[in-house]
């Protein structure tokens, strides 16, 4: 992903500015800094190069595919390196007896 050191937050195009200058939004976005345009004030959408959009699918499809379902969740949590059950020591207390008359 091609971006600048420290690339300073970008000012979000109004669309109708985007439209206007379309040449200088699509260079910034080859410089590597994403370009917020909004759209009747609200944010619409982004434009990156194609080299961060490639960068971006690329580390998506490395991700595991969540689980769908929370047993599913469960089962997919990494496992202890032996693979046993967790073997923990028991205290030997009698619970105390307790008076509700």
């Amino acid at each position: 992903m091609q971006t600048l050191a420290t690339p300073l937050p970008a000012t979000p195009w109004r669309l109708q500015d985007a439209k206007a200058q379309f040449s200088e939004l699509v260079d910034n976005a080859l410089r590597g800094v994403p370009q917020h345009v909004t759209r009747r004030g609200k944010q619409a959408v982004v434009v990156v190069s194609e080299a961060d959009f490639a960068a971006l699918q690329h580390s998506a499809a490395r991700r595991p595919a969540p689980p769908t379902s929370f047993v599913a969740h469960l089962l997919a949590m990494p496992k202890d390196q032996a693979d046993t059950a967790l073997d923990v020591p028991r205290l030997d207390v009698a619970p105390r007896s307790i008076d509700f008359t």
